[in-house]
């Protein structure tokens, strides 16, 4: 995990390309997968590369967190899998190199804490791409900053994984509050949640929130949807990154997080 302390905000035409080509690969796209068929061969891989032999329980993002191939994601994006108690649960996660090469690979999830809503899985494979991780205070929030949130667009097959940045320097996302709370998985309540008018559907819950310099300042994690309509209300939350540094290597080393351990 790098640590990176920010300073002044960069004012390049090509920003936006830049932080597409800086982030992208470090950002995944996430499948929660039953098996509900037996496969023809006896492998695990074999297993979830047959389309007929799971269906997709759930969806989402997540991102590297360090080479190892820890990634970091909402632990409702992958609540299944975490009380799985049949053995037919398996995630898989895609991902698109610095040369736009896709590629997928499987994941076992190795620690998980409902009460922050997150949880970080391990791929297969060591993944060498990582998302810098910025160190901020609330003093270092200005609302008027730019901001963006990287997404994942895969096609119906699962086949191609189209990296798309929201936002430009004249379409501005922006971080409308902070300290804000939110409930958790657990019905506790998450504190100090950063609030954005960026976008956060189903499919982006558990990808980074990403500001003006590249760097993961939160994880995307809830939207306000109007009443009876299911539409977006704008109003969006992410976990604070803070938070994040201090759960992830408890739940990496213990899978559990600390509170639990004593």
């Amino acid at each position: 995990m790098k640590e990176i302390l920010h300073s002044s905000i960069p004012n390049t035409a090509s920003l936006e390309l830049q932080i597409r080509l800086d982030t992208s690969p470090s950002v995944v796209f996430i499948k929660d997968l039953e098996i509900v068929k037996s496969p023809t061969s006896s492998s695990n891989e074999s297993m979830l590369n047959e389309n007929e032999n799971t269906k997709v329980e759930g969806t989402g993002s997540g991102f590297i967190w360090d080479k190892f191939g820890h990634i970091v994601t909402n632990y409702h994006v992958v609540a299944k899998l975490a009380t799985d108690t049949s053995g037919l649960q398996r995630c898989k996660v895609y991902l698109v190199d610095a040369k736009g090469n896709s590629f997928s690979r499987e994941a076992k999830i190795i620690g998980y804490d409902p009460a922050y809503d997150l949880a970080v899985l391990k791929a297969s494979r060591r993944l060498e791409a990582r998302m810098r991780v910025g160190v901020w205070s609330e003093g270092e929030l200005l609302i008027t900053h730019p901001w963006w949130m990287p997404t994942q667009m895969v096609d119906i097959e699962g086949n191609e994984l189209k990296p798309v940045v929201l936002g430009t320097s004249r379409d501005i996302r922006v971080v409308s509050g902070l300290g804000r709370e939110i409930p958790s998985p657990n019905g506790k309540a998450i504190r100090g949640a950063i609030q954005t008018d960026a976008a956060i559907n189903s499919g982006n819950s558990g990808g980074p929130l990403i500001n003006s310099y590249g760097h993961v300042i939160g994880v995307n994690t809830a939207t306000f949807t109007r009443k009876g309509t299911g539409v977006s209300s704008g109003v969006n939350f992410a976990i604070p990154i803070d938070t994040v540094v201090r759960t992830v290597p408890y739940l990496i080393v213990y899978g559990t997080p600390y509170s639990n351990r004593y």
